[in-house]
């Protein structure tokens, strides 16, 4: 799968330019009519339930439980304990239990289904749920015992899953790390504390797992986020490129999802994240792109195996990883009660696959895992959850619409808020994508300042190779930049 856009906040002071992008995210949360307040009565519920949660009988406090974030989060959602266990492994994965909290019905639930999920962008985060919960009384913090959902996953010698089990527990994680703070450590820091020999094996099980993804054709996209700092009145953007870690911190939670999926499909009950196979027309429309950027795709690779090859630095394959994006299209979810919907897998993962991990920021996580609870206890799926199979789809739908235009709209207001002082000026850039209806118009990628924009040419853009373009305008009350060929 493609990693999103999301621009993370390096460094912020108090000076200009943070006033002035706190000034154009708040301007732009009320064009798209979202905000991080909430009701007061529903405010008083989240404080009344992070008082009083459900607790579970089973105590696992016992197990050094570490979560693995970037640095600044406070909404922590899941704990990891690896194990080794004859020549295989035992996968301990603690999930927020928000259903200790939040009851079908009531204020949190009402404005939790009405948000879908928290929207991301810069350090402008619109939660799914009050703070008392999602940063608080229901997020996995460090030194504090916690309800969750433990899943329990037995792996072979290759990383492959064998059995699984979920069930609610107490749980008590050791440490809050940071994914730049464990890549240190595998680096040559060294590791230490109780939860070192787990931590260690992140790294092991992590690789057999992308060694079957491979293997099963799942594709993931080398795409890179942006990185903003805010200093005095310069800001400042670069790309970020994923860690290791975080690609073998996201295995664990895929071999969650994937685990609930076959739950649920085997009892034909519950909820599945699902893409469509792509287009031959698209898949051939690639293969003429991946000819035009001069990249070698031999008849008989399979699509997967050629993006898997690229390198996200490179201009010429970054071209493609944009082009790429195409075949990512199409995402939903489909809930099911008896009868399998038409379409089950995932096709970029190559499986069947379901959200469970992240309920305190995507309310399908939270019916998703009570699904999952009901069946591992062999009792029915609660009523509140079955109910909800027919409007979360299109909650989850509408959600991602909102998300989307957030995220956009703060990268527009950030990207323009960088070039704000170089109108006129000339940078060197990429073109990493050409409008199929106007070939003169297409998008570009600036190395420095990390930017991508769009641009107009008088002649057919050369894709995925470098060009020199010139600053027109950066409006950034209207969030927009314009480039034109130099």
């Amino acid at each position: 799968m493609g990693s999103a856009r999301v621009i993370r906040v390096a460094r912020a002071d108090d000076g200009v330019a943070a006033s002035t992008l706190r000034d154009g995210i708040a301007a732009l949360q009320a064009e798209l009519g979202v905000t991080a307040e909430f009701p007061p009565e529903v405010e008083e519920a989240a404080a009344a339930a992070a008082a009083n949660p459900r607790l579970p009988d089973l105590d696992r406090t016992d197990l050094p439980f570490v979560t693995i974030d970037p640095e600044t989060s406070m909404d922590l959602d899941q704990a990891l304990h690896l194990a080794r266990e004859g020549d295989g492994y035992v996968v301990h994965y603690a999930i927020a239990d928000v259903a200790a909290f939040v009851t079908a019905g009531d204020p949190v639930d009402l404005e939790a289904n009405k948000r879908g999920e928290t929207l991301y962008a810069a350090d402008a985060k619109i939660p799914l749920h009050p703070k008392a919960l999602s940063e608080d009384a229901a997020s996995l913090l460090p030194d504090q015992v916690r309800p969750a959902l433990l899943w329990t996953h037995k792996l072979d010698a290759t990383g492959e899953g064998t059995d699984t089990f979920v069930e609610r527990a107490l749980v008590r994680s050791r440490a809050k790390l940071s994914y730049d703070g464990v890549q240190a450590m595998f680096d040559g820091g060294g590791f230490e504390g109780e939860y070192a020999e787990s931590l260690q094996l992140l790294q092991e099980i992590g690789e057999k797992r992308i060694a079957l993804e491979a293997a099963r054709g799942g594709v993931s996209l080398p795409l890179r986020d942006q990185e903003i700092s805010v200093e005095g009145d310069q800001w400042s953007l670069e790309f970020r490129d994923m860690l290791p870690v975080e690609d073998w911190n996201a295995q664990i939670s895929l071999l969650t999802g994937f685990a609930a999926a076959d739950l649920m499909v085997y009892a034909r009950v519950g909820l599945l994240r699902t893409l469509p196979e792509p287009d031959p027309r698209d898949v051939q429309r690639l293969h003429r792109t991946a000819r035009a950027l001069g990249l070698d795709w031999p008849a008989e690779m399979l699509y997967p195996d050629f993006i898997r090859s690229l390198d996200g630095k490179n201009g010429k394959h970054a071209a493609m990883a944009v082009a790429s994006t195409r075949l990512l299209r199409g995402s939903g979810y489909a809930s099911f009660d008896g009868e399998l919907p038409e379409l089950t897998e995932h096709s970029a993962l190559a499986n069947e696959y379901m959200h469970v991990t992240a309920p305190l920021r995507r309310l399908i996580d939270r019916y998703a895992g009570e699904v999952c609870l009901a069946l591992c206890a062999d009792e029915p799926v609660p009523d509140w959850v079955t109910t909800a199979f027919t409007t979360l789809p299109e909650t989850m739908r509408a959600s991602a619409r909102s998300s989307g235009a957030y995220e956009r709209g703060v990268v527009d207001l950030l990207e323009a808020g960088v070039l704000s002082t170089r109108v006129g000026e000339t940078f060197a850039a990429v073109v990493v994508e050409v409008e199929e209806k106007d070939d003169r118009q297409g998008s570009i990628t600036v190395e420095e300042p990390a930017i991508e924009a769009k641009v107009t040419g008088p002649s057919a853009l050369p894709l995925g190779e470098e060009i020199e373009v010139r600053l027109e305008s950066a409006d950034v009350a209207a969030r927009k930049v314009t480039f034109t060929i130099a």
